[in-house]
C-alpha cells in the first residue's frame, strides 16, 4: 500500500544519514519553521531558502523544504514583511511550508558535502581534516535459531553491521543451545506454554558504529523470528572512526596548480574562481572544506596539503597561506549546491523503500549572488 509520509517521518529518514548530533555546537539546524505532523506530498531540496526559492516551492505545491543553509541563523528582533526576508517568512507561513535545515551535520556526515566535493574532484584515500568527534565501535551479540541465522546476518549486515575496511557483513558464529520456558500469555515461535524448550541456536557476533545502533537493532528485531529477541551490545576499546569538518586526501595524478584549478572549475561548473600561489607548482595532496574554511587554512598546511579548496577566502588569510607556501583555490561558497542532487537521491530511495507516495524535487533557482565579468 502506497501512502504519503508525514514531515517527521521524512526527517527521521533523512537524519539516518545526516544525524543532528554531528552538527557543530551552536549551529542552527533542525526544524526552522512549520509543522512536523503534517503530511508531505512534495519535498524540495535546496541550498538556500531565499524568496525566489520559496516562490518556486509555492508554485510547485511543496510541503517541506530541506535546506543546507539555515533560514533562521541569527536571532530575529523584528520581522518586517516589506523586506525580502520578511516576505520569505510570511510566504512560508501563509502557504504552510515547513522548513528544515541540515548545515554542519551534513558537512560532517559520511557521504555529505565534503565527501561529495572530494568525489567530484577525484580526491582519494581521504581522511577528516578537522576532527570534531569519534563514532565509537560496538559489538552486537545475538542468539538466533539455526534456520534463521543467515537471514539475521544478512539483515544486520545490510543495515551496516560488520563493515570493516573493504569488507561487509563480517561476523563470527558459534553453535549451541538456548533455553526458555514460555509462560502464560506468551506467543512463542518455538515451544509450548509451560514446557522448557532447548532449541539449536547460533550466537552471532558482529561490530558496528555507535551512530548506527538504532538501525542495527531494528534490522535485528525485524529479521528475528522470536517474540522476545535475545541480544547483547558491548562498547569496544578499539578506536572508532573520526568525524569532522573537511577532508584531506591524494589527487589521482600529479598535476600543476593551474591545471588542477581548471579541473575544479569544470567539476563544480563555475564561471570563475580565485587561486593563490604559483600556478606551475605540482600539487599531490589536497584538502577540501565546503563553505567558509578560512580558519582551517593552517590546519590544511600542517597536515601536508599542497592545495586547499574552500570558499569565501579572506584577503589576509590568503596572504598568510601564500607566504607559508600553501596554494589555495576558492571556487565560491555556492559550490555546496552539490548536496542537492545527492540528498534528493537518497531521499527518493527512502520513498521507494518505504512505499511512500511523496515526490522529491530539486530547486532550480540560482542562489549564487556573484557573477564574473
Amino acid at each position: 500500500m502506497v501512502k504519503q509520509a508525514h514531515v517527521q517521518t521524512i526527517i527521521q529518514a533523512f537524519e539516518e544519514f545526516s544525524p543532528k548530533h554531528l552538527a557543530m555546537e551552536g549551529d542552527k539546524i533542525g526544524l526552522q519553521l512549520g509543522s512536523l505532523s503534517k503530511k508531505a506530498g512534495k519535498v524540495m531540496v535546496t541550498l538556500d531558502v531565499l524568496e525566489p526559492v520559496v516562490d518556486e516551492a509555492v508554485e510547485a505545491g511543496v510541503d517541506l523544504i530541506i535546506a543546507h543553509h539555515p533560514l533562521l541563523f541569527r536571532p530575529i528582533k523584528s520581522l518586517n514583511v516589506d523586506t525580502a526576508y520578511g516576505r520569505t517568512v510570511e510566504k512560508l507561513i501563509k502557504h504552510d511550508i515547513t522548513v528544515y535545515a541540515a548545515h554542519t551535520n551534513l558537512d560532517v556526515a559520511e557521504g555529505g558535502v565534503n565527501d561529495l566535493m572530494c568525489e567530484a574532484l577525484g580526491i582519494e584515500d581521504t581522511e577528516v581534516l578537522v576532527p570534531t568527534s569519534e563514532d565509537g565501535l560496538k559489538k552486537l551479540v545475538a542468539f538466533v535459531p539455526e534456520k534463521y541465522a543467515d537471514r539475521v546476518r544478512e539483515a544486520v549486515g545490510d543495515a551496516g553491521a560488520g563493515h570493516i575496511g573493504n569488507y561487509s557483513h563480517c561476523a563470527f558464529t558459534v553453535t549451541g543451545r538456548g533455553a526458555f520456558k514460555p509462560e502464560q500469555g506468551a506467543v512463542p515461535f518455538l515451544g509450548e506454554e509451560g514446557k522448557l524448550e532447548r532449541p539449536a541456536e547460533e550466537r552471532i557476533e558482529t561490530v558496528f558504529f555507535a551512530s548506527e545502533e538504532k538501525k542495527i537493532v531494528r534490522a535485528l528485531t525485524e529479521a528475528h523470528p522470536y517474540e522476545e529477541v535475545a541480544y547483547d551490545i558491548y562498547d569496544m576499546a578499539v578506536p572508532g572512526r573520526q568525524q569532522g569538518l573537511g577532508r584531506i586526501g591524494k589527487i589521482k595524478e600529479e598535476i600543476t596548480l593551474d591545471e588542477f584549478a581548471a579541473h575544479v572549475k569544470i567539476a563544480f561548473g563555475v564561471n570563475g574562481l580565485r587561486v593563490v600561489g604559483d600556478g606551475k607548482k605540482i600539487v599531490k595532496k589536497a584538502a577540501v572544506l565546503g563553505g567558509d574554511g578560512n580558519k582551517y587554512a593552517m590546519t590544511a598546511l600542517n597536515k601536508g596539503a599542497d592545495v586547499y579548496i574552500t570558499g569565501d577566502l579572506y584577503f589576509h588569510v590568503a596572504h598568510d597561506a601564500w607566504m607559508e607556501g600553501l596554494t589555495m583555490i576558492d571556487p565560491g561558497h555556492h559550490v555546496e549546491q552539490i548536496m542537492k542532487k545527492a540528498v534528493a537521491g537518497r531521499l527518493s530511495e527512502q520513498m521507494v523503500k518505504n512505499r511512500w507516495d511523496t515526490e522529491i524535487m530539486i530547486s532550480t533557482v540560482q542562489t549564487d549572488p556573484f557573477r564574473f565579468m
